[in-house]
C-alpha cells in the first residue's frame, strides 16, 4: 500500500469520502480546491459548523459493522486532524500553488476533477503533467475516473465531461514518466440519465525517481 507524510488531494468538488481511508496511511492532508464555494463547504466540514455536509455515512464505510456513534465521530476526527490546509490553487497557472510553496507530497489523489476540467485529451495530459510537479521523486499518484463520461447533471444544469477509455488513461500516466502499480474498473450497475458514464476506473501508480 502507499503510504508517507504528505498527500495532496485534487479531486472534483467538496467530496470527502475518499479521505477517510487515506487518513490512515498518511499524516497529513492538505486539500487543493479551484473554486472558493468548494473552499467554503469543506472548511464548514473541517471546522464542524452549523450547515455542514454530513459525511457520516462515508465513515460507516471505514469501521466495523457495529461500531458505536463515538467511533464514527472519532474516525470523522480522525480526518479532520490530518486534514491541515484547505487552499485554493490555479488551474490555469503553470505552477498551480504559486505564488504558495508546498511540501512535495509523498502521494496525489485526484478523484474526477480531470475528467470535469479537460476538454480533449491535450487537456488531460496538460493538467496531469501540472498535478505531477507537487510529487517528490519516487511519489505516487492515484487516480479516480469516470469512463466513458460525456455529462452530468446537478439540478436542472448540465455538465460537460470529457471522455476516455482505460487505454487512454493508462497512456497518459506512462506518457509523463509514471510506472504503473495497479488499475481496476468496476463497471456501472446503476441506472441514471443523470451521468452517462460506464465504468469508474482507479488507478496507482508511481514516478520514477
Amino acid at each position: 500500500y502507499v503510504n508517507g507524510d504528505v498527500l495532496i488531494d485534487l479531486s472534483h468538488s467538496s467530496l470527502v469520502h475518499h479521505l477517510f481511508a487515506a487518513c490512515d496511511f498518511f499524516k497529513h492532508i492538505i486539500v487543493l480546491k479551484a473554486r472558493e464555494r468548494c473552499i467554503m463547504e469543506l472548511k464548514r466540514w473541517v471546522d464542524s459548523r452549523t450547515g455542514a455536509f454530513d459525511w457520516q455515512h462515508a465513515a460507516k464505510l471505514h469501521v466495523d459493522i457495529g461500531e458505536t456513534r463515538d467511533q464514527l465521530q472519532d474516525k470523522e476526527l480522525k480526518v479532520r486532524s490530518a486534514l491541515q490546509h484547505v487552499l485554493k490553487c490555479d488551474l490555469e497557472k503553470d505552477d498551480i500553488m504559486d505564488p504558495i510553496v508546498l511540501p512535495p507530497a509523498d502521494c496525489i489523489i485526484s478523484a474526477w476533477l480531470l475528467d470535469v476540467i479537460s476538454k480533449n485529451q491535450d487537456d488531460y495530459m496538460r493538467y496531469l503533467r501540472k498535478f505531477s510537479r507537487l510529487l517528490k521523486p519516487g511519489g505516487y499518484i492515484i487516480l479516480i475516473g469516470a469512463l466513458d463520461l460525456t455529462y452530468y447533471t446537478i439540478g436542472k444544469d448540465k455538465f460537460h465531461g470529457f471522455k476516455y477509455d482505460e487505454e487512454f488513461a493508462r497512456k497518459a500516466l506512462v506518457g509523463e514518466g509514471f510506472i504503473i502499480d495497479g488499475c481496476e474498473v468496476k463497471m456501472r450497475s446503476a441506472v441514471s440519465d443523470l451521468t452517462d458514464y460506464t465504468g469508474m476506473i482507479f488507478i496507482a501508480a508511481h514516478r520514477e525517481k
